[in-house]
């Protein structure tokens, strides 16, 4: 019998591949650091965490991970990443450019703190922009057929009664993707994101009330039951987008919400994702 698939699929691996995580030391970032180095990837995790990004990167070991002080919002600091990166290792393959804050206030229309606003939009938004920028710079330079994945969020695709700022800034990241993946194809380089619903981070641990009642709408939302999202289940699909198992996927954002079926009108929405 004719073994399938012995030499036609592209196995998920990130064997070899050089790769930049911003926001790696804690929730999301830290989950899918630990995953691209099983999968074989050399990880730079670039974060302000400075003491918890370094724990993360000494537990998985120097040889597999570094840590790299970055603010995003600072365009010379994500410059200065890539950089490391690609005289550390020669190149860049992969960046998941997942930094990212929420708001700290309901921000309705009617009250819109445009100083909030603009705090959330330099790092969640323009701090986005400068990673993919900068990544996709490197990744021309040197010919590399490279991957670009963005964390979204389920607030990027729909509207919502609070937390405005917070949806504004996820609906820029999702129209760079989309616009960044017409630019960049042609150099081979992929831009894809990932839109997750209500997942338990660190950051959601600080509103234990909150976040519980937020779990518990989502569930109640979603198709998928019997399971909660948590920050593995994020960090398995951006493995998918980085590998060459996903090779003519671009431009594509990827939803992990267990088939939410409408994003809930509660006051409480502090845990998107982050």
């Amino acid at each position: 019998m004719t073994e399938l698939n012995n030499h036609n699929t592209p196995p998920l691996t990130l064997n070899g591949k050089i790769t930049i995580i911003t926001g790696g030391a804690s929730g999301i970032g830290e989950a899918t650091a630990r995953l691209f180095a099983r999968h074989g990837a050399t990880v730079v995790i670039a974060d302000i965490q400075d003491v918890q990004g370094r724990l993360v990167a000494d537990s998985i070991g120097s040889s597999r991970c570094t840590y790299f002080h970055c603010d995003i919002s600072d365009e010379q600091q994500v410059i200065s990443a890539v950089n490391f990166t690609v005289k550390s290792h020669g190149r860049l393959d992969v960046i998941f450019c997942n930094a990212g804050i929420v708001s700290t206030s309901k921000q309705t229309v009617l009250d819109l703190d445009l100083n909030q606003l603009d705090a959330l939009y330099n790092v969640n938004a323009r701090g986005t922009a400068a990673c993919v920028k900068h990544a996709a710079r490197a990744m021309v330079e040197r010919r590399v057929r490279g991957s670009i994945i963005c964390t979204a969020s389920v607030a990027a695709s729909r509207g919502a009664c609070v937390r405005t700022d917070y949806v504004m800034t996820k609906h820029a990241v999702l129209g760079l993707v989309r616009s960044a993946s017409k630019q960049l194809g042609v150099y081979g380089i992929r831009v894809n994101s990932v839109s997750p619903s209500a997942v338990v981070t660190p950051l959601s641990r600080r509103s234990p009330a909150a976040a519980k009642k937020t779990m518990e709408l989502y569930e109640a939302l979603s198709s998928l039951k019997g399971k909660e999202l948590c920050v593995e289940d994020v960090a398995e699909a951006v493995v998918f987008l980085a590998s060459d198992g996903s090779g003519f996927i671009t431009g594509h954002d990827l939803a992990v919400d267990g088939g939410l079926t409408k994003l809930p009108d509660v006051e409480d929405m502090v845990m998107y994702n982050c």
